[in-house]
């Protein structure tokens, strides 16, 4: 499936809020459709399916990724030894893209993918554009030396997350350079989530 260009407001609707996914907010507590506001006050069960497959969509359209490349890093945390939800969203935090939206650099993910794509990014001095690169502890998060870059995320500064900054990362705002200190904990991960039924969803596969 390719990635997701409709209405951000009707998916945060139905799957909550995604921080990584859009900076817009709502006050509709009904999900979209013509029946949600007479569903709004009714107690609807929903099937153990349908909350596994609810948690992996807020994974998916958070992160931007296809079912494809989730697929993969599910079964890339299998071969690791730990927990295997907790190594899936390790996974996922540490991919370039969202390493520089975590920084401050830009308000969504998608934003900061554009970035690392138009060669804005640049990771122990050296230019990346693969928004799924995947980091290290000890890695530099450089900003390309060029006006355009610089002034683009200074614009995005202004609107940042830099004081809710996880604790794996450090942020230099004078020098605009980042360091990724080590991997993610599980406290730090900034979406409300159950990964065990993430975990679950693809248990037959």
């Amino acid at each position: 499936m390719s990635r997701y260009l409709g209405p951000k407001l009707r998916i945060i609707r139905r799957l909550g809020i995604l921080p990584g996914f859009t900076t817009k907010s709502t006050n509709r507590k009904f999900s979209p459709g013509q029946h949600g506001p007479a569903k709004a006050n009714k107690k609807i069960s929903t099937s153990d399916y349908a909350l596994r497959l609810q948690e992996k969509q807020k994974l998916r359209f958070n992160y931007g990724i296809s079912e494809k490349q989730l697929y993969s890093y599910i079964k890339e945390a299998r071969g690791v030894k730990g927990a295997t939800g907790t190594l899936l969203l390790q996974l996922l935090e540490m991919r370039l893209e969202n390493i520089v939206y975590r920084l401050g650099l830009a308000p969504t993910i998608s934003s900061a993918r554009q970035l690392v794509t138009h060669c804005h990014i640049q990771v122990n001095g050296k230019s990346v554009n693969i928004p799924s690169f995947q980091c290290k502890p000890n890695d530099l998060i450089q900003i390309k030396n060029r006006a355009q870059s610089i002034s683009l995320i200074k614009k995005n500064l202004n609107l940042s997350i830099l004081n809710k900054l996880p604790n794996h990362l450090i942020f230099d705002k004078e020098k605009l350079v980042g360091k990724i200190n080590s991997i993610i904990l599980r406290e730090d991960v900034n979406i409300q989530i159950n990964e065990l039924l993430i975990v679950e969803f693809y248990s037959r596969k």
